[in-house]
Protein backbone atom coordinates (compact mmCIF):
# COMPACT_ATOMS: atom_id res chain seq x y z
CA UNK A 1 0.00 0.00 0.00
CA UNK A 2 2.02 2.43 -1.34
CA UNK A 3 1.99 5.70 -1.87
CA UNK A 4 0.81 5.25 -5.66
CA UNK A 5 -1.49 2.68 -4.54
CA UNK A 6 -5.09 2.81 -5.47
CA UNK A 7 -7.01 4.81 -3.82
CA UNK A 8 -10.83 3.98 -1.65
CA UNK A 9 -13.48 5.10 -3.52
CA UNK A 10 -16.52 7.39 -1.52
CA UNK A 11 -18.92 5.43 -0.50
CA UNK A 12 -21.40 7.96 1.45
CA UNK A 13 -20.31 11.16 3.37
CA UNK A 14 -22.62 12.81 5.79
CA UNK A 15 -21.82 17.14 6.07
CA UNK A 16 -22.96 19.37 8.18
CA UNK A 17 -22.61 22.80 7.50
CA UNK A 18 -22.39 24.57 10.06
CA UNK A 19 -20.18 23.23 13.47
CA UNK A 20 -21.15 22.96 16.85
CA UNK A 21 -19.49 21.46 19.73
CA UNK A 22 -22.50 19.37 20.32
CA UNK A 23 -21.82 18.44 16.60
CA UNK A 24 -18.41 16.97 16.63
CA UNK A 25 -18.36 13.39 16.12
CA UNK A 26 -16.54 11.23 19.76
CA UNK A 27 -16.82 7.96 18.69
CA UNK A 28 -17.57 5.51 15.64
CA UNK A 29 -18.09 2.16 15.58
CA UNK A 30 -19.54 -0.98 13.13
CA UNK A 31 -21.31 -3.85 14.52
CA UNK A 32 -20.56 -7.30 14.23
CA UNK A 33 -21.73 -8.15 11.16
CA UNK A 34 -20.89 -4.37 9.75
CA UNK A 35 -24.77 -3.34 8.65
CA UNK A 36 -24.84 -1.06 11.21
CA UNK A 37 -22.70 1.80 12.22
CA UNK A 38 -23.46 3.80 15.11
CA UNK A 39 -21.51 7.12 15.89
CA UNK A 40 -21.53 9.25 19.22
CA UNK A 41 -21.22 12.96 19.32
CA UNK A 42 -20.34 15.64 21.85
CA UNK A 43 -24.21 16.49 22.62
CA UNK A 44 -24.74 12.80 23.64
CA UNK A 45 -26.48 12.07 20.71
CA UNK A 46 -25.93 8.60 18.81
CA UNK A 47 -26.99 8.21 15.58
CA UNK A 48 -27.33 4.46 13.83
CA UNK A 49 -26.55 4.17 10.10
CA UNK A 50 -27.77 0.96 8.44
CA UNK A 51 -26.31 -0.50 5.41
CA UNK A 52 -29.10 -0.49 2.17
CA UNK A 53 -28.44 -3.75 0.42
CA UNK A 54 -29.72 -3.86 -3.39
CA UNK A 55 -30.97 -6.90 -4.80
CA UNK A 56 -28.99 -8.56 -7.64
CA UNK A 57 -32.13 -8.39 -9.87
CA UNK A 58 -32.44 -4.74 -9.69
CA UNK A 59 -28.29 -4.45 -10.38
CA UNK A 60 -29.03 -6.34 -13.33
CA UNK A 61 -31.65 -4.49 -14.65
CA UNK A 62 -30.14 -1.26 -14.54
CA UNK A 63 -27.30 -2.81 -15.96
CA UNK A 64 -24.74 -2.69 -12.66
CA UNK A 65 -22.89 -4.97 -10.93
CA UNK A 66 -24.65 -6.02 -7.71
CA UNK A 67 -23.71 -3.18 -4.94
CA UNK A 68 -22.27 -3.64 -2.04
CA UNK A 69 -25.20 -0.84 -0.80
CA UNK A 70 -24.76 2.45 1.33
CA UNK A 71 -25.11 3.43 4.65
CA UNK A 72 -28.63 5.27 5.45
CA UNK A 73 -29.72 7.58 8.94
CA UNK A 74 -31.48 4.34 10.45
CA UNK A 75 -32.23 5.82 14.45
CA UNK A 76 -30.53 8.72 16.05
CA UNK A 77 -31.98 9.06 19.56
CA UNK A 78 -30.75 10.88 22.67
CA UNK A 79 -28.27 8.72 24.91
CA UNK A 80 -26.81 10.79 27.66
CA UNK A 81 -27.22 14.49 28.74
CA UNK A 82 -25.39 16.85 30.83
CA UNK A 83 -25.37 15.89 34.68
CA UNK A 84 -24.16 17.48 38.10
CA UNK A 85 -22.45 16.27 40.65
CA UNK A 86 -23.46 17.61 43.73
CA UNK A 87 -21.20 16.53 46.06
CA UNK A 88 -18.05 17.32 44.13
CA UNK A 89 -18.98 20.25 42.73
CA UNK A 90 -18.45 18.69 39.28
CA UNK A 91 -20.19 18.99 35.70
CA UNK A 92 -21.13 15.76 34.15
CA UNK A 93 -20.65 16.39 30.66
CA UNK A 94 -23.10 14.56 27.60
CA UNK A 95 -20.56 13.43 25.56
CA UNK A 96 -20.55 9.76 24.47
CA UNK A 97 -16.87 8.34 24.89
CA UNK A 98 -17.28 5.00 23.43
CA UNK A 99 -20.39 3.06 21.96
CA UNK A 100 -19.90 -0.80 22.09
CA UNK A 101 -22.36 -3.43 20.03
CA UNK A 102 -22.74 -6.59 22.15
CA UNK A 103 -23.48 -9.65 19.92
CA UNK A 104 -26.68 -9.93 18.10
CA UNK A 105 -28.80 -12.99 19.72
CA UNK A 106 -31.90 -12.15 17.91
CA UNK A 107 -33.88 -9.80 15.77
CA UNK A 108 -33.09 -6.85 18.15
CA UNK A 109 -29.73 -4.66 18.39
CA UNK A 110 -27.62 -4.03 21.77
CA UNK A 111 -25.35 -1.26 21.97
CA UNK A 112 -23.39 0.13 25.32
CA UNK A 113 -23.04 3.77 25.54
CA UNK A 114 -21.07 5.90 28.01
CA UNK A 115 -20.27 9.51 28.67
CA UNK A 116 -17.85 10.44 31.71
CA UNK A 117 -19.68 8.74 34.59
CA UNK A 118 -22.84 6.36 33.54
CA UNK A 119 -22.50 3.33 31.16
CA UNK A 120 -26.20 2.84 29.62
CA UNK A 121 -27.37 -0.80 27.77
CA UNK A 122 -29.87 0.00 25.09
CA UNK A 123 -32.29 -2.26 22.85
CA UNK A 124 -33.04 -1.15 19.28
CA UNK A 125 -35.43 -2.98 17.28
CA UNK A 126 -37.90 -2.70 14.68
CA UNK A 127 -42.39 -2.42 14.50
CA UNK A 128 -43.90 -3.41 11.17
CA UNK A 129 -46.85 -4.45 13.06
CA UNK A 130 -49.49 -3.07 15.57
CA UNK A 131 -52.39 -5.08 17.52
CA UNK A 132 -55.82 -4.47 16.72
CA UNK A 133 -58.89 -5.53 17.84
CA UNK A 134 -59.23 -5.13 21.69
CA UNK A 135 -62.01 -6.21 23.38
CA UNK A 136 -61.55 -3.77 26.26
CA UNK A 137 -60.12 -1.16 24.20
CA UNK A 138 -61.68 1.30 21.66
CA UNK A 139 -59.15 2.24 18.66
CA UNK A 140 -57.86 5.14 20.40
CA UNK A 141 -56.48 3.01 23.35
CA UNK A 142 -59.31 4.31 25.95
CA UNK A 143 -60.77 1.66 28.20
CA UNK A 144 -64.27 0.17 27.00
CA UNK A 145 -67.40 0.63 29.29
CA UNK A 146 -67.26 -2.97 30.47
CA UNK A 147 -71.42 -3.11 30.23
CA UNK A 148 -71.54 -2.26 26.50
CA UNK A 149 -68.94 -5.73 25.16
CA UNK A 150 -71.48 -8.10 24.11
CA UNK A 151 -69.60 -10.54 22.21
CA UNK A 152 -65.27 -11.18 22.38
CA UNK A 153 -63.40 -10.96 19.89
CA UNK A 154 -59.42 -12.59 18.82
CA UNK A 155 -57.19 -9.34 18.51
CA UNK A 156 -55.13 -9.66 15.38
CA UNK A 157 -51.57 -7.70 14.16
CA UNK A 158 -52.08 -5.53 11.03
CA UNK A 159 -49.15 -4.51 8.81
CA UNK A 160 -48.17 -0.58 9.56
CA UNK A 161 -45.23 1.37 8.98
CA UNK A 162 -41.59 0.47 9.69
CA UNK A 163 -41.09 1.82 13.22
CA UNK A 164 -37.12 1.64 14.85
CA UNK A 165 -37.77 1.37 18.62
CA UNK A 166 -34.63 2.50 20.58
CA UNK A 167 -35.02 1.89 24.62
CA UNK A 168 -32.91 1.84 27.74
CA UNK A 169 -32.11 -1.33 29.05
CA UNK A 170 -30.18 -0.80 31.97
CA UNK A 171 -28.32 2.07 33.45
CA UNK A 172 -24.68 1.02 35.39
CA UNK A 173 -24.01 4.25 37.15
CA UNK A 174 -21.79 5.06 40.33
CA UNK A 175 -19.05 2.95 38.99
CA UNK A 176 -16.44 5.31 38.40
CA UNK A 177 -14.53 7.86 40.60
CA UNK A 178 -13.12 9.44 37.52
CA UNK A 179 -13.82 9.61 33.88
CA UNK A 180 -14.14 6.76 31.76
CA UNK A 181 -12.53 6.32 29.04
CA UNK A 182 -12.93 2.81 27.71
CA UNK A 183 -15.50 -0.09 27.88
CA UNK A 184 -14.94 -3.38 25.90
CA UNK A 185 -17.65 -6.14 25.84
CA UNK A 186 -16.42 -9.58 26.95
CA UNK A 187 -16.60 -12.78 24.27
CA UNK A 188 -18.80 -14.55 26.77
CA UNK A 189 -21.49 -12.04 26.03
CA UNK A 190 -22.07 -11.38 29.72
CA UNK A 191 -19.73 -9.24 30.93
CA UNK A 192 -17.70 -6.03 29.58
CA UNK A 193 -15.11 -3.78 31.88
CA UNK A 194 -15.44 -0.34 31.98
CA UNK A 195 -11.89 1.71 32.52
CA UNK A 196 -11.16 5.32 33.98
CA UNK A 197 -7.79 7.05 35.31
CA UNK A 198 -7.05 4.90 37.89
CA UNK A 199 -9.83 1.84 38.07
CA UNK A 200 -10.92 -0.80 35.67
CA UNK A 201 -14.26 -2.48 36.50
CA UNK A 202 -16.13 -5.83 35.78
CA UNK A 203 -19.80 -5.53 35.14
CA UNK A 204 -22.60 -8.32 34.26
CA UNK A 205 -25.08 -7.31 31.35
CA UNK A 206 -27.99 -8.28 33.71
CA UNK A 207 -26.61 -6.50 37.32
CA UNK A 208 -26.71 -2.48 37.60
CA UNK A 209 -26.03 -2.30 41.28
CA UNK A 210 -22.57 -3.26 41.63
CA UNK A 211 -19.17 -3.97 39.83
CA UNK A 212 -16.35 -6.02 40.36
CA UNK A 213 -13.08 -3.89 40.92
CA UNK A 214 -9.96 -5.88 38.69
CA UNK A 215 -7.54 -2.83 38.49
CA UNK A 216 -7.14 -0.19 41.24
CA UNK A 217 -3.71 1.52 40.36
CA UNK A 218 -4.64 4.57 42.78
CA UNK A 219 -1.94 5.05 45.17
CA UNK A 220 -2.39 5.67 49.04
CA UNK A 221 -1.24 8.96 48.24
CA UNK A 222 -1.93 11.11 45.39
CA UNK A 223 1.03 13.20 45.52
CA UNK A 224 2.66 10.00 44.41
CA UNK A 225 0.74 9.27 41.26
CA UNK A 226 3.37 8.65 38.27
CA UNK A 227 0.61 7.36 35.82
CA UNK A 228 -3.16 6.83 34.64
CA UNK A 229 -4.84 4.42 33.17
CA UNK A 230 -5.78 5.33 29.12
CA UNK A 231 -7.00 2.58 26.69
CA UNK A 232 -8.52 -0.92 28.31
CA UNK A 233 -9.91 -3.90 25.94
CA UNK A 234 -11.07 -7.46 26.64
CA UNK A 235 -9.13 -10.17 24.22
CA UNK A 236 -11.22 -10.97 21.26
CA UNK A 237 -11.38 -14.83 22.12
CA UNK A 238 -10.34 -15.61 25.64
CA UNK A 239 -12.55 -14.23 28.22
CA UNK A 240 -10.07 -14.58 30.91
CA UNK A 241 -7.75 -12.14 28.98
CA UNK A 242 -7.36 -8.14 28.76
CA UNK A 243 -5.21 -5.53 28.43
CA UNK A 244 -4.78 -1.68 29.31
CA UNK A 245 -1.93 0.89 28.48
CA UNK A 246 -1.13 3.52 30.49
CA UNK A 247 0.55 7.02 30.01
CA UNK A 248 3.71 5.72 30.56
CA UNK A 249 3.46 4.13 27.00
CA UNK A 250 3.45 0.53 28.80
CA UNK A 251 1.22 -2.30 28.23
CA UNK A 252 -0.03 -4.43 31.05
CA UNK A 253 -1.83 -7.80 30.30
CA UNK A 254 -3.62 -9.29 32.83
CA UNK A 255 -5.33 -12.84 33.48
CA UNK A 256 -8.19 -13.29 36.26
CA UNK A 257 -7.41 -16.96 36.08
CA UNK A 258 -4.31 -15.72 38.09
CA UNK A 259 -6.23 -13.65 40.78
CA UNK A 260 -9.65 -11.88 41.22
CA UNK A 261 -7.80 -8.33 41.56
CA UNK A 262 -5.55 -7.67 38.35
CA UNK A 263 -3.10 -5.68 39.60
CA UNK A 264 -0.17 -8.04 39.02
CA UNK A 265 0.05 -8.27 35.24
CA UNK A 266 0.43 -11.59 33.41
CA UNK A 267 2.77 -9.58 30.76
CA UNK A 268 4.51 -6.26 30.89
CA UNK A 269 4.95 -4.56 27.41
CA UNK A 270 7.26 -1.58 26.80
CA UNK A 271 9.83 -0.66 24.52
CA UNK A 272 12.98 1.05 26.09
CA UNK A 273 13.80 4.80 26.07
CA UNK A 274 17.07 5.82 24.23
CA UNK A 275 18.56 8.07 27.43
CA UNK A 276 20.10 10.11 24.05
CA UNK A 277 16.56 11.09 22.85
CA UNK A 278 15.18 11.60 26.05
CA UNK A 279 13.69 15.57 26.19
CA UNK A 280 10.91 17.05 27.80
CA UNK A 281 7.98 15.77 25.88
CA UNK A 282 9.01 12.28 25.62
CA UNK A 283 6.55 11.04 28.08
CA UNK A 284 3.93 13.12 26.85
CA UNK A 285 4.40 11.94 23.46
CA UNK A 286 4.80 8.47 24.58
CA UNK A 287 1.70 8.11 25.83
CA UNK A 288 -0.39 5.50 24.40
CA UNK A 289 -3.74 6.67 23.05
CA UNK A 290 -5.62 3.60 22.02
CA UNK A 291 -4.89 -0.37 21.97
CA UNK A 292 -7.02 -2.79 20.16
CA UNK A 293 -6.06 -6.55 19.92
CA UNK A 294 -6.03 -7.87 16.38
CA UNK A 295 -8.75 -10.21 15.11
CA UNK A 296 -7.00 -12.91 15.52
CA UNK A 297 -6.03 -12.17 19.06
CA UNK A 298 -1.73 -12.47 18.65
CA UNK A 299 -0.85 -8.86 17.77
CA UNK A 300 -1.66 -5.80 19.94
CA UNK A 301 -1.68 -2.74 17.95
CA UNK A 302 -1.22 0.82 19.73
CA UNK A 303 -1.06 4.65 19.26
CA UNK A 304 0.74 6.98 21.13
CA UNK A 305 1.63 11.04 19.35
CA UNK A 306 3.65 10.11 16.70
CA UNK A 307 3.51 6.64 16.11
CA UNK A 308 1.97 3.37 15.65
CA UNK A 309 3.06 0.10 16.89
CA UNK A 310 2.35 -3.52 16.74
CA UNK A 311 3.29 -6.20 19.24
CA UNK A 312 3.15 -9.96 19.78
CA UNK A 313 1.99 -11.41 23.02
CA UNK A 314 4.38 -13.81 23.07
CA UNK A 315 7.29 -11.01 22.68
CA UNK A 316 7.18 -8.47 25.38
CA UNK A 317 10.86 -6.97 24.94
CA UNK A 318 9.73 -4.27 22.56
CA UNK A 319 7.21 -3.71 19.77
CA UNK A 320 7.78 -6.20 16.82
CA UNK A 321 6.28 -3.09 14.28
CA UNK A 322 7.02 0.62 14.40
CA UNK A 323 5.09 3.11 11.78
CA UNK A 324 5.82 6.34 11.86
CA UNK A 325 2.59 8.40 11.59
CA UNK A 326 3.95 12.15 11.26
CA UNK A 327 7.61 12.12 12.14
CA UNK A 328 7.87 15.54 10.82
CA UNK A 329 6.37 17.09 13.80
CA UNK A 330 8.74 15.94 16.12
CA UNK A 331 10.60 19.20 15.47
CA UNK A 332 7.01 21.35 16.01
CA UNK A 333 6.48 19.88 19.32
CA UNK A 334 7.11 22.81 21.19
CA UNK A 335 3.91 24.72 19.05
CA UNK A 336 1.50 21.66 19.98
CA UNK A 337 2.43 21.64 23.85
CA UNK A 338 1.49 25.40 23.50
CA UNK A 339 -1.70 24.56 21.88
CA UNK A 340 -2.41 21.13 23.68
CA UNK A 341 -2.55 19.35 20.32
CA UNK A 342 0.30 17.31 21.97
CA UNK A 343 -2.61 15.75 23.93
CA UNK A 344 -4.86 15.06 21.15
CA UNK A 345 -5.67 11.16 21.52
CA UNK A 346 -6.09 9.43 18.08
CA UNK A 347 -7.54 6.03 17.83
CA UNK A 348 -6.21 3.14 15.90
CA UNK A 349 -7.87 0.51 13.76
CA UNK A 350 -7.30 -3.24 12.09
CA UNK A 351 -8.78 -4.25 8.95
CA UNK A 352 -10.64 -7.74 8.57
CA UNK A 353 -7.57 -9.55 8.25
CA UNK A 354 -5.10 -8.03 10.65
CA UNK A 355 -3.09 -7.20 7.48
CA UNK A 356 -2.98 -3.48 7.29
CA UNK A 357 -3.48 -0.83 10.06
CA UNK A 358 -5.14 2.43 10.15
CA UNK A 359 -4.77 5.46 12.07
CA UNK A 360 -5.45 9.58 11.99
CA UNK A 361 -3.49 12.69 11.79
CA UNK A 362 -3.84 16.37 11.28
CA UNK A 363 -5.04 18.94 8.36
CA UNK A 364 -8.10 15.80 8.14
CA UNK A 365 -5.39 13.30 7.10
CA UNK A 366 -5.30 9.66 7.79
CA UNK A 367 -3.19 6.83 7.76
CA UNK A 368 -3.20 3.66 6.41
CA UNK A 369 -0.20 0.73 6.42
CA UNK A 370 0.42 -2.47 4.78
CA UNK A 371 2.17 -4.75 7.18
CA UNK A 372 3.85 -7.29 4.84
CA UNK A 373 5.02 -4.34 2.78
CA UNK A 374 5.73 -1.71 5.90
CA UNK A 375 4.96 0.87 3.51
CA UNK A 376 2.34 3.76 3.90
CA UNK A 377 -0.49 5.75 2.22
CA UNK A 378 -1.97 9.05 3.23
CA UNK A 379 -4.94 9.71 2.35
CA UNK A 380 -7.59 13.13 2.99
CA UNK A 381 -11.23 13.33 4.20
CA UNK A 382 -12.29 16.26 3.12
CA UNK A 383 -15.39 17.91 1.63
CA UNK A 384 -14.00 18.77 -1.77
CA UNK A 385 -13.83 15.25 -2.53
CA UNK A 386 -16.71 13.99 -0.84
CA UNK A 387 -18.99 13.31 -4.04
CA UNK A 388 -20.46 9.87 -4.06
CA UNK A 389 -17.51 7.76 -6.83
CA UNK A 390 -15.03 10.00 -6.22
CA UNK A 391 -11.36 8.57 -5.87
CA UNK A 392 -8.95 10.00 -2.89
CA UNK A 393 -5.55 10.96 -4.17
CA UNK A 394 -2.74 10.53 -2.02
CA UNK A 395 -1.25 12.82 -0.43
CA UNK A 396 2.03 13.97 0.90
CA UNK A 397 3.75 16.26 3.60
CA UNK A 398 6.78 17.83 2.20
CA UNK A 399 9.46 17.75 4.59
CA UNK A 400 12.70 18.26 2.21
CA UNK A 401 14.22 17.16 -1.15
CA UNK A 402 11.93 17.27 -4.43
CA UNK A 403 9.16 18.77 -4.14
CA UNK A 404 6.07 17.39 -6.18
CA UNK A 405 3.08 19.08 -6.84
CA UNK A 406 -0.04 18.62 -4.64
CA UNK A 407 2.83 18.58 -1.33
CA UNK A 408 1.44 20.02 1.51
CA UNK A 409 4.48 21.91 4.58
CA UNK A 410 4.57 21.20 7.16
CA UNK A 411 3.84 24.70 8.10
CA UNK A 412 0.81 24.50 6.29
CA UNK A 413 -1.19 21.94 8.04
CA UNK A 414 -4.02 22.92 9.78
CA UNK A 415 -4.24 20.92 13.50
CA UNK A 416 -7.87 21.82 13.71
CA UNK A 417 -8.70 19.40 11.41
CA UNK A 418 -8.07 16.66 13.19
CA UNK A 419 -8.90 13.02 12.76
CA UNK A 420 -9.25 10.97 15.77
CA UNK A 421 -12.27 8.58 15.68
CA UNK A 422 -12.49 5.76 12.91
CA UNK A 423 -13.54 2.24 12.15
CA UNK A 424 -12.98 -0.02 10.36
CA UNK A 425 -15.79 -2.87 8.61
CA UNK A 426 -15.36 -6.36 10.68
CA UNK A 427 -15.44 -7.95 7.12
CA UNK A 428 -15.19 -6.11 3.77
CA UNK A 429 -12.48 -2.79 2.96
CA UNK A 430 -15.34 -0.23 4.18
CA UNK A 431 -13.80 2.48 6.76
CA UNK A 432 -15.75 5.12 8.38
CA UNK A 433 -14.04 8.21 9.41
CA UNK A 434 -15.14 11.13 11.42
CA UNK A 435 -14.20 14.61 10.66
CA UNK A 436 -14.84 17.20 13.41
CA UNK A 437 -18.68 17.18 12.59
CA UNK A 438 -18.66 14.98 9.02
CA UNK A 439 -19.17 11.45 8.86
CA UNK A 440 -17.01 10.21 5.99
CA UNK A 441 -17.54 6.39 4.69
CA UNK A 442 -14.94 5.00 2.06
CA UNK A 443 -15.06 1.66 0.40
CA UNK A 444 -11.81 -0.29 -1.91
CA UNK A 445 -12.50 0.20 -5.48
CA UNK A 446 -9.96 -2.85 -5.65
CA UNK A 447 -11.63 -5.15 -4.15
CA UNK A 448 -14.56 -6.73 -6.74
CA UNK A 449 -16.32 -7.81 -3.54
CA UNK A 450 -16.38 -4.21 -2.54
CA UNK A 451 -18.19 -1.88 -5.45
CA UNK A 452 -17.93 2.02 -4.81
CA UNK A 453 -21.17 3.60 -4.72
Amino acid sequence: MGEDAESPKINHTFLRDYVTEADVISTVEFNQTGDLLATGDKGGRVVIFQRETESKGESEEVGETSDSGEYNVYSTFQSHEPDFDYLKSLEIEEKINKIRWLSQQNAAHFLLSTNDKTIKLWKVSERDKRPEGYNLKDEEGRLKDISTITSLQVPVLKPTDLMVEVRPRRVFSNGHTYHVNSISVNSDGETYLSADDLRINMWHLGITDRSFNIVDIKPANMEELTEVITAAEFHPHHCHLFVYSSSKGTLRLCDMRASALCDKHTKLFEEPEDPGSRSFFSEIISSVSDVKFSHSGRYLLTRDYLTAKVWDLNMDKGPVETYQVHEYLRSKLCSLYENDCIFDKFECVWNSSDSVIMTGAYNSFFRMFDRETGRGVTLEAWRESSKPRAVLRTRRVYTGGKRRRGDVGVDSLDFTKKILHMAWHPAENIIAIAATNNLYIFQDRVNPDVQGQ
